[in-house]
């Protein structure tokens, strides 16, 4: 099979007719087999009545239907499971995404050889409450992933290798960082494609503002995970003795401070009475727990089954 399209989607039961229908000829018209995977994320409308009707008469169309919501990312990563198409293309369900962008984004993995291609949604039908934090998000992105080449992380049309689905895991809110995931696993060809941007024809955007808080705090914890997952006593442990030894400095230095002045006969004070002291002693405890995490944290991962799992990209 050529394509698989997978389609997360929460209540779009009215645009999903047009858009199977947009996708079907855009397959026919370039002769690719496929299929197309929808993702109920816990519809409360009739979109998974809808789907029903859409695979009963189009043997291509499959769906997954949810209990509940659960979010973006465990839709695509369950769409990804089952995909079985040699090029893995997503889009959004509220026909904001073109699909006459399928074939160029097939060659651009089949001929140029790419492992991922994100879509850049450069002209952009949105308001500026949504536009600006969007750009200092992308930009925020691009330094931490060091993927800089990529102007859009957050665009739902992107086009993968299948071996890249195949070898990443997308929790929590990570749909954001798919091509951050990927080069961890080891697929550093990203490509970035200029793709139509088009004004939502039915319903409403279901995400607010929180999103780019909670983005933040996702990038975070890619970057940590996969600079220190495998070895959390670098960070913790460095950190950690950094703390201990400059508060062990400054707790000598509050100590020969009295000393000194009396052994010169000046005025001293307690040492317990300098705040210093109680800085220095709670620089030393934090130190210390830093590093008992990061020895714990060590402790969790050699024990952890998959601490000698490598990705091999080939054998001769």
């Amino acid at each position: 099979m050529d394509i698989s399209v997978v389609i997360p989607l929460f209540n779009e039961e009215e645009s999903l007719p047009e858009l199977a229908a947009w996708i079907e000829r855009v397959m026919k018209e370039h002769d690719f087999s496929y299929e197309i995977i929808f993702v109920d994320d816990g519809s409360t409308d009739n979109s998974w009545k809808t789907i029903h009707e859409l695979s009963a008469a189009n043997p291509a169309i499959h769906g997954v239907s949810f209990r509940r919501n659960y979010g973006k990312s465990p839709a695509l990563n369950t769409g990804f499971a089952i995909a079985g198409g040699d090029v893995v293309i997503t889009m959004d369900a509220d026909l904001q995404d073109s699909p006459d962008e399928i074939p160029e984004l097939y060659r651009m993995i089949v001929r140029d050889g790419n492992d991922l291609v994100s879509g850049w949604k450069k002209k952009r039908y949105d308001p500026l409450s949504k536009t600006i934090p969007t750009k200092l998000f992308n930009a925020t992105a691009r330094k931490v992933s060091g993927i800089h080449n990529l102007h859009d992380f957050n665009c739902g049309l992107k086009a993968y290798r299948n071996e890249v689905v195949k070898h990443i895991e997308v929790y929590g809110d990570m749909h954001r960082y798919i091509p951050y995931l990927a080069k961890n696993a080891g697929f550093d060809r990203i490509a970035e494609k200029v793709v139509q941007h088009r004004a939502r024809k039915y319903g409403v955007t279901k995400f607010g503002l929180d999103r780019f808080v909670n983005g933040y705090l996702d990038l975070a914890t890619l970057w940590f995970t996969g600079r220190f997952g495998a070895k959390p006593m670098h960070f913790f442990g460095l950190l950690g003795s950094l703390m201990f030894v400059v508060g062990l400095i400054a707790v000598m230095a509050v100590g020969f401070g009295k000393l000194y002045n009396m052994y010169h006969g000046n005025p001293y004070t307690l040492v317990t009475d300098s705040p210093y002291f109680f800085l220095s002693l709670t620089m030393m405890i934090l130190g210390t727990m830093l590093f008992l995490t990061g020895f714990i944290g060590e402790l969790i991962v050699r024990n952890s089954p998959d601490r000698n799992h490598y990705e091999i990209k080939e054998k001769i």
